[in-house]
C-alpha cells in the first residue's frame, strides 16, 4: 500500500465507503486474477481521497455485465459524491479507481451567501422578500 498526501482525517461516511471499496477490491482480485499480485494507492488532495487498486492478473477477460461487486462499489462511491471506474488495464490486469470529496455537505462551512445562519443579511433585506 502506499499513501500520498497529508493524510487527512475522515468523516466516518467517507471511511467506511473507502474501507469498503477497497475490500471488494481485493475480494475481487482473490476470486478473479488467478494468481495477482495487488496494490492499493491511496492519495490525499484539499479536497479528495483517491482510491486506486489494481492487480497484475492474467485472467482472460470476460464480456458482459458487471458483476454485483462492481456495481455495489459504484453505488457507495455515487451515495458520498464520488465516481468510481473500473476495467481491464492495457497492459494486464484490472483497475478500480475512485474519487471521494473529503468534505460532504454535513462538514463543509455554510455559504453565508445562501442566508445560512451565519448570513449578513439585514433584517430589512430579509423581510423585503
Amino acid at each position: 500500500m502506499s499513501v500520498e498526501g497529508e493524510e487527512r482525517a475522515l468523516s466516518s461516511g467517507t471511511d467506511l465507503t473507502a474501507y469498503r471499496i477497497v475490500q471488494e477490491a481485493l475480494t475481487n482480485v482473490t476470486k478473479h486474477a488467478g494468481s495477482a499480485t495487488a496494490s492499493v494507492r491511496l492519495r490525499y488532495t484539499r479536497r479528495l481521497l483517491s482510491l486506486t487498486i489494481t492487480d497484475d492478473g492474467h485472467e482472460p477477460r470476460t464480456a458482459g455485465e458487471p458483476g454485483y461487486g462492481l456495481i455495489g462499489m459504484r453505488e457507495r462511491a455515487l451515495s458520498a459524491g464520488g465516481w468510481l471506474a473500473a476495467g481491464h488495464r492495457a497492459s494486464g490486469g484490472f483497475e478500480v479507481a475512485t474519487e471521494l470529496p473529503l468534505e460532504t455537505l454535513e462538514t463543509a462551512e455554510p455559504d453565508s451567501r445562501q442566508g445560512g445562519p451565519d448570513s449578513h443579511q439585514d433584517d430589512e433585506e430579509r423581510t423585503a422578500r
